[in-house]
């Protein structure tokens, strides 16, 4: 029921974001139990202030970015069906992802300091490098699938995944995932030698919030490859909700684990690697695509 789906998304959501900073905090070294910690501290902590801030913009961006992912997820089959069965489920996807550049834009930009700015002009650099790519990706699912709809998309897989024969437009979306979330190796738009990028002004619940944005795109990026590459809740003896969640909690694993093993790649490299050898390599799998659809 779309009802039951609507209460369940904004749980999920919290509950995986948890999983991964506790997975997150355990992989550098500390206790899975450090998000709840973070949680306390940055509840009663102040907020910080700068000389003449926009504050009305900072506000925006911040609950932009909680936003984003929330209204991102709502296409994402929730095993059988999504909240919103949109016929545009795909676009509407990509949309919300993009929302999420504003979002950071604003938040670097309002807080009248240069360290936040420069990082937020970070991340449009990186957005403008994988964006592409990354429709590109999304574009050669919704043409196996034949529908931009992530429930069809779903059902053109019971026969075979499409990480199986798309395996190109996979890989590249989880590269794209990474840098959506600015996570691991494309985390320069937060990086430390910027004193925390766009973050670095931001403290108590401005910062809590920033932090609870950040982990909502990871679990959105992992959860959305499922239905777009998985076969969604498709499995044996599970019912497909719970077949769904396995497959999210593996996708998000794995991007948390890469944190923790690949470096910081710059920005200049990205773009280089991004426009010489993703985006090639996008156009190849979506030709492939094309050939066996026609």
């Amino acid at each position: 029921m779309p009802e039951l789906g609507l209460l369940a998304l904004p749980l999920a959501l919290v509950v995986l974001g948890l999983a991964a900073a506790g997975l997150d905090a355990v992989l550098s070294g500390g206790r899975a139990s450090a998000p709840f910690g973070e949680i306390a501290r940055l509840l009663v902590q102040q907020r910080r202030r700068t000389t003449r801030p926009d504050v009305l913009l900072l506000r925006v961006g911040v609950i932009s970015l909680v936003a984003a992912p929330l209204l991102a997820a709502v296409v994402i089959p929730l095993g059988d069906a999504p909240v919103a069965d949109l016929s545009a489920g795909i676009v509407w996807f990509n949309a919300m992802e993009v929302c999420v550049w504003g979002a950071l834009w604003l938040t670097g930009w309002s807080v009248n300091s240069v360290f936040p700015l420069v990082g937020a002009y970070r991340f449009v650099a990186q957005g403008l490098a994988y964006e592409l790519p990354h429709m590109f990706a999304l574009i050669t699912v919704a043409l196996g699938a034949g529908s931009l709809r992530m429930s069809e998309a779903v059902q053109a897989q019971q026969g075979l995944w499409f990480v199986v024969w798309m395996p190109l437009a996979f890989l590249i979306y989880l590269v794209s995932a990474l840098a959506m979330a600015f996570w691991g190796p494309m985390s320069q738009p937060v990086g430390s030698d910027l004193a925390g990028g766009v973050r670095a002004e931001l403290a108590g619940p401005d910062r809590l919030l920033f932090q609870a944005g950040r982990y909502a795109l990871l679990v959105v990026a992992a959860g959305a490859a499922v239905p777009l590459f998985l076969g969604g809740g498709a499995g044996p003896v599970l019912p497909g909700w719970l077949w769904a969640l396995v497959k999210t909690v593996a996708v998000l694993a794995l991007l948390v684990w890469v944190r923790h093993r690949v470096p910081a790649v710059r920005m200049d490299r990205f773009t280089q690697v991004s426009w010489l050898v993703l985006i090639p390599l996008a156009l190849v799998q979506l030709l492939v695509v094309g050939i066996v659809v026609v």
